[in-house]
């Protein structure tokens, strides 16, 4: 198996903005929602859940028919409670529409089972947020700025 490891890096922008840049030189703007269209973190959690699992029923209804449209709605209530804040009736909707025949059929029968090997085995972001995965802080450096 290969490398494992998955990383992104961010660089403070502006207040309040930052630029993610993954491995590959993609970028997306992160910011608090406030004054600005950039996705905050939440969204890209919510993103990453629907986008996941998106990508594998892609690959496994793909192979019986081409979608005629996909979309997928994924949300969560935030809340703050005794635990701090976080995400609660986490959902991920998919409407998905094939073509009329035999190869329509087979996607439309398998979409449950489909949805099913994403939500139970495949999909790394919901399994992790569902295992809840320890997440460690640390410090690489603290500087100051240079004169």
């Amino acid at each position: 198996m290969g490398n494992s490891e998955r990383t992104v890096d961010l660089v403070r922008t502006g207040k309040a903005r930052f630029t993610a840049t993954n491995v590959r030189g993609g970028t997306i703007e992160l910011g608090d929602g406030v004054d600005n269209d950039a996705f905050t973190p939440v969204e890209l959690l919510l993103v990453a859940l629907a986008g996941c699992s998106g990508l594998d029923l892609d690959a496994i209804l793909g192979k019986r028919a081409d979608f005629e449209s996909f979309t997928i709605n994924s949300r969560g209530d935030k809340v703050r409670d005794d635990q701090g804040n976080h995400l609660i009736n986490l959902e991920v909707a998919f409407d998905a529409t094939f073509p009329e025949g035999e190869a329509g059929d087979a996607a439309r029968d398998f979409l449950p089972t489909a949805m099913a090997k994403s939500h139970d085995w495949l999909c790394t972001v919901s399994r992790t947020v569902e295992s809840g995965a320890p997440v460690e802080f640390k410090t690489v450096e603290f500087r100051t700025a240079q004169q």
